[in-house]
C-alpha cells in the first residue's frame, strides 16, 4: 500500500505539520488504519477511498495516534493536495480561477477544499471548513474563572488578553479559545491533564491565541505533545476573531504556529458572518511533498 509524506501550513519542507496520506485505502479497517498511523508516528495521517461514481470525491479517515477523528484541519488540507498531484498533475488552476475543488467525506460530514499547484511539488490548498458554532457563552471577566483557566496553562490571570474573554468555539471539533498577551504565549505549559476541565466548558481541545501577534498554540490534553500547526483549531481562532471583530468579514490573514517546536507553519484564515452566525470559516496554506514510500506488509 502506497503513500505520499508531506508537510502542510509550509512552502520548505522539513517544516510546517507533517502527514502521511494514503491515497487508496480501500479494504482497511480501523484496526489497521490505526495500527498504521502509530507505527509512521506522524501527528495524524488520513485514508483514502475513490469515490466510484462521483469525480474528485473521495472518502476520507482521519487517525491520531489514539483513534479515529470526526474531523482535523492539515489532514484534509495535505490529502487534497496529494489527490491534485496523483489526479490532475499538470493542473496549475484546472482552467479556472477558482482551482481544482474536492469533496472530501468524513463520517459526519462532507468538506471540501480547493488545491492549486505552485511549482514542482509544492500545492496551496485551502479547505472550507464550513459554519461555526458557539455552543457556551463567553467566559467574561469572572476572576475566579480567568484564574482557572489561566492555571490550567501554568499563567496567572493577568496573562488573559483583558479585552477578548475565553470561549468554547466549533468548527467540527470544539476548541476553547483562550486568548493570551505579552510573553504568556511562550511561557505557557499545561499544568493538568485537560480532559475534565474542558468538558465542564462544552470543549475538548483548546487552542491558546494571541490575537495581536496572530500566533497559537495547541497540545494534546495531557501535554505531553505539542502540535506543530493546528487546521481545525486555526479555523476556530478565525470564526473567534471574527465574532470578536478582530477580523474583517471575509479577510484573510496569517496565523503562525509551530515556533516552539522548531517547526514554523503559516495557516492562512478567513471568515465570513456577524456575531455568532459565523457562516463560512477558510483555513488553508502551503503544502510540500516530501517523499512516497509503500507499506510492505499491513498490520
Amino acid at each position: 500500500m502506497r503513500y505520499t509524506h508531506v508537510d502542510v501550513f509550509t512552502d520548505r519542507p522539513y517544516s510546517g505539520n507533517s502527514l502521511a496520506v494514503f491515497p487508496e485505502a480501500r479494504g482497511l479497517g480501523a484496526a489497521r488504519m490505526l495500527g498504521i498511523t502509530r507505527e509512521l508516528r506522524h501527528f495524524e495521517s488520513v485514508f483514502l477511498t475513490r469515490d466510484p461514481v462521483r469525480p474528485r470525491t473521495h472518502r476520507a479517515r482521519v487517525f491520531d495516534l489514539a483513534g479515529e477523528l470526526d474531523f482535523a484541519g492539515h489532514p484534509l488540507i495535505g490529502a487534497a493536495a496529494v489527490l491534485h498531484a496523483l489526479e490532475a498533475p499538470d493542473t496549475a488552476d484546472d482552467g479556472r480561477a477558482d482551482g481544482v475543488t474536492w469533496n472530501l467525506r468524513l463520517r459526519s460530514r462532507t468538506v471540501r477544499a480547493v488545491t492549486r499547484r505552485g511549482g514542482p511539488r509544492r500545492y496551496e490548498s485551502t479547505l472550507d471548513q464550513g459554519p461555526a458554532g458557539f455552543p457556551r457563552r463567553p467566559y467574561g471577566p469572572d476572576p475566579a474563572t480567568r484564574a482557572a483557566i489561566a492555571s490550567w496553562f501554568s499563567l496567572g490571570a493577568d496573562d488573559l488578553d483583558p479585552e477578548l474573554p475565553p470561549e468554547t468555539v466549533s468548527t467540527g471539533l470544539r476548541y476553547l479559545v483562550v486568548p493570551v498577551r505579552g510573553d504568556a504565549l511562550a511561557r505557557a505549559r499545561v499544568a493538568t491533564p485537560l480532559d475534565a476541565p474542558l468538558a465542564r466548558l462544552g470543549a475538548a481541545y483548546a487552542y491558546l491565541l494571541d490575537a495581536t501577534a496572530m500566533e497559537g498554540r495547541h497540545w494534546t490534553n495531557d501535554g505531553l505533545l505539542e502540535d506543530t500547526a493546528t487546521g481545525s483549531g486555526a479555523g476556530c481562532a478565525a470564526a473567534y476573531l471574527r465574532r470578536h471583530g478582530r477580523l474583517g468579514d471575509g479577510e484573510r490573514a496569517v496565523l503562525r504556529q509551530g515556533r516552539f517546536t522548531g517547526r514554523p507553519s503559516e495557516m492562512t484564515v478567513s471568515a465570513r458572518g456577524h456575531g455568532t452566525d459565523v457562516r463560512t470559516v477558510r483555513v488553508g496554506g502551503g503544502v510540500v511533498i516530501v517523499g512516497e514510500g509503500r507499506l510492505a506488509e499491513l498490520p
